[in-house]
């Protein structure tokens, strides 16, 4: 391990590449603390017991949200704008789908919109906010006015704009995926406040029970290695389905038949699918808290409010579903079998062609509907063992903060692990 980390530093070009990154997340923080004028912050802070809705989104932006910096909305504009696209991929707009078939060309065209949209998005998310905060009354007495509006407005749409340009440069400079590594970086802020509820409510004035406030602390801590274990675990695995090639007569070159496999990973979409679900199910939540004296308002917030039954429910069967979604956008079964047979490979037992792509299908379908039930089971645990334990009033730390957290930690040391091994380093995965 520490073998590994003093060679990431012998690389010129991965050390620069571990900076820049550093350096955008520090910025990310710093302008985290940064305010919008014209929030009542304290009177914000005062209804965060209550709101679920602002607790989750504290949770993505790491803290800004309850501060009202000019990054309270994080990414989630850019993440709705990226579900959308990618939607629309899948044969609603043959244009669009014509691009992604198209190459890098394509790709940077519907990046292009992507950014569009999250702009609109954006725009339109903060005009609500600031439409809310109006009609709550939490805006500063002398910030009630149209200029204080529109003030408000820009600021966090251009707060929510470079945080998607931070996210474009860490991937395009830095290492990882840069809008997970926002995510991730604004998650791991909020882990101090276990600490604080767990010092607040099991040790302040429970002198007598020190002995089991330790065993609550121990279990808590034990409880979360597991989880941790489980998801690093099941991320990890995959499913190999052997080939073999026949002996072929390139020119004057004899190449003979060789064994190789196709790995299909348990959960090959990683942590896209929790982060589409939790994004999709805060959008109505949201538009229902603009309009709270309708009826349809009041069903939403009801039902949908985050951390309830019904909320967790269609978490887990929105993971489910964007699991499935996901997985076969990124592993095309009749593209591999075409690729199989132009190179005279095979798997054993099955007919090449139309039936190897049948046989694909259906392997990766087994494998998906393992890992996506686990993924939206893991993703609910961690809440039902908190509210067992009375720790869900002001932590805002769920399941998919934990699948989030090492699905990006494993996916940004899997990067720089091949450019360790480009260089004939030992990487961090033995």
């Amino acid at each position: 391990m520490w073998q590994a980390t003093l060679n990431l530093w012998r690389l010129k070009h991965l050390r620069n590449r571990i900076l820049f990154t550093l350096m955008v997340i520090a910025v990310y923080r710093i302008g985290s603390y940064i305010p919008v004028p014209g929030m009542n912050v304290g009177a914000l802070n005062a209804g965060q017991d209550t709101n679920q809705l602002f607790n989750l989104l504290n949770m993505f932006s790491g803290g800004a949200f309850y501060r009202f910096s000019i990054f309270a909305m994080s990414v989630t504009p850019y993440i709705t704008a990226s579900i959308i696209v990618q939607l629309l991929q899948s044969g609603v707009v043959p244009r669009f789908e014509e691009w992604q078939k198209e190459g890098e060309s394509g790709r940077q065209r519907l990046t292009q919109i992507t950014r569009y949209l999250t702009v609109g998005l954006g725009l339109l998310q903060a005009v609500g906010f600031t439409f809310m905060f109006h009609r709550s009354g939490l805006l500063l007495p002398g910030a009630d006015n149209w200029w204080s509006y529109i003030v408000i407005v820009l600021a966090l749409t251009t707060g929510d704009t470079l945080l998607m340009w931070f996210g474009e440069m860490i991937t395009e400079k830095g290492v990882g995926n840069g809008i997970s590594i926002i995510i991730f970086v604004g998650i791991l802020a909020r882990f101090s406040s276990i600490g604080q509820d767990v010092y607040t409510k099991w040790f302040m004035g429970q002198s007598g029970h020190l002995f089991l406030s330790i065993l609550k602390v121990l279990l808590l801590l034990a409880g979360i290695v597991i989880i941790f274990v489980l998801i690093v675990c099941i991320q990890q695995a995959e499913r190999k389905i052997p080939i073999q090639y026949a002996k072929r007569v390139v020119g004057r070159t004899v190449y003979s038949g060789q064994q190789s496999y196709i790995p299909i990973k348990v959960i090959a979409a990683g942590v896209i699918p929790v982060i589409f679900a939790v994004s999709l199910l805060i959008l109505p939540y949201m538009i229902a808290s603009y309009f709270q004296t309708h009826a349809w308002a009041g069903f939403i917030l009801r039902y949908l409010s985050p951390n309830t039954t019904w909320y967790m429910v269609l978490e887990v069967l929105l993971i489910i579903a964007f699991s499935f979604f996901y997985t076969h956008v990124q592993i095309n079964p009749q593209q591999l079998a075409e690729q199989l047979q132009k190179h005279a490979g095979f798997i054993p037992g099955v007919r090449p062609g139309y039936d190897t792509e049948l046989y694909i299908v259906k392997v990766i379908n087994r494998v998906t509907t393992f890992g996506s039930v686990f993924l939206g089971l893991i993703a609910v645990l961690p809440y039902v063992l908190l509210q067992s334990i009375g720790l869900t009033s002001s932590v805002s730390i769920t399941g998919t903060s934990f699948i989030i957290i090492v699905g990006v930690a494993l996916q940004t040391m899997q990067q720089m692990e091949g450019q360790l091994l480009q260089r004939q380093y030992k990487g961090f995965i033995r």
